[in-house]
């Protein structure tokens, strides 16, 4: 069977290039198509596959301004020559899901999200500038339809999780399977803790509300550790405090390390997923984040744990004084956090379940077609 493997961009290991380098150890004769590759910025694992690019890798400052070319998006996603694979699958948060499939293969989406910036975080991304929206609406408008449009190609939508569903159901009107990201529970594992300080694993971008975070940090006087680096970055070491250290990009063994050394993980933003928030709970450390969003499914809250031990803290409101109030509540009860207990939580979503269910989801495809 020949498997084509279509993600947007490929310039850095986060979640969606965790999740490509899984679908990579379960089809590793696949090809790999995208939008830009930076090579030294991927895996060993994706770096090893036969990748083919499209021409967004050639146009003029492509490796740091690429979103700039967004409204080109659409079309190099649909050049690719998909002429001859059987399996298609896309793992998707913007316009991989459009590639044109072949007629008679079958076409799968792993979908991180329908599009952030056309959809629902568009000042978040842009800001709120009237020129800015005023020279971006008639492409906005035109990306919209063009998702819509192009969705209706997927044979078949796979989620991350059920806010994404939703969010696939309400924009697509089309119904998506949940099955969860992959963590790598078997390196990121707990150890003996000796740190004091608290922890933020994100990108540093302003949907990601790490400014709050700092705010709530510099009002409690606390310890905070910032692992992470984007374009908020200078903004951002400004408003931080002397207690709060920004250490930029982290290799995985230093951000285990920090995993396992912090009192726990903060996580502000709302999230369609978090793969981080399990790596930390794989490491046995707690989290106090946003409860809504994919963090809503993945952690089992102090107070509402129904007899099942807590992995965090959901505070209510993506407010400074929401989190401030969700850090106070750990401090008070700190102690009621069982690292092997949360470690337990964070296996159901280990790397090899993952590849079983979505193997097993293929497989139930390629029978239903045969029926």
């Amino acid at each position: 069977m020949k498997v084509a493997l279509v993600h947007d961009w490929l310039n850095g290991m986060r979640g969606g290039e965790r999740v490509l380098e899984a679908l990579c150890e379960l089809f590793p004769e696949a090809e790999i198509f995208t939008l830009l590759l930076e090579r030294e910025k991927i895996s060993p694992r994706i770096r090893e596959m036969k990748i083919h690019t499209s021409f967004i890798q050639n146009l003029p400052f492509a490796r740091k301004h690429y979103r700039n070319y967004l409204p080109f998006f659409p079309r190099a996603i649909e050049r690719f020559d998909l002429t001859g694979y059987d399996l298609v699958i896309s793992t998707s948060h913007a316009v991989a899901k459009g590639c044109r499939a072949p007629e008679n293969a079958v076409n799968v989406c792993y979908c991180f999200t329908p599009m952030r910036y056309i959809w629902f975080l568009y000042e978040e991304y842009f800001g709120d500038n009237f020129l800015k929206k005023l020279v971006l609406g008639p492409s906005f408008a035109y990306l919209r339809r063009w998702d819509i449009r192009s969705s209706r190609r997927v044979g078949y939508f796979l989620a991350i999780s059920k806010t994404v569903a939703d969010r696939i159901a309400r924009i697509y009107n089309r119904e998506a399977e949940v099955i969860y990201p992959p963590v790598d529970t078997d390196f990121f594992h707990p150890a003996e803790s000796s740190g004091d300080f608290f922890l933020i694993v994100s990108a540093l971008v302003p949907y990601k509300r790490v400014d709050r975070a700092i705010t709530a940090f510099n009002r409690l006087g606390l310890p905070l550790k910032i692992v992470g680096t984007g374009p908020s970055a200078a903004r951002l070491k400004e408003k931080a405090g002397p207690q709060i250290r920004f250490l930029g990009r982290q290799g995985d063994d230093n951000l285990r390390r920090l995993y396992q050394d912090c009192r726990a993980l903060i996580f502000p933003g709302l999230e369609d997923f978090g793969i981080v928030p399990l790596e930390a709970q794989a490491c046995g450390r707690p989290v106090i984040g946003l409860g809504a969003g994919g963090l809503a499914e993945t952690i089992i809250p102090w107070r509402s744990a129904g007899g099942r031990a807590p992995t965090g803290i959901l505070f209510a409101k993506q407010t400074v004084e929401s989190l401030i109030g969700g850090i106070n509540l750990f401090l008070e009860n700190e102690t009621c956090f069982d690292r092997d207990a949360i470690r337990v939580h964070a296996l159901q979503f280990d790397r090899k379940i993952f590849k079983e269910k979505f193997r097993k989801k293929i497989e139930e495809i390629f029978e239903r077609i045969k029926l």
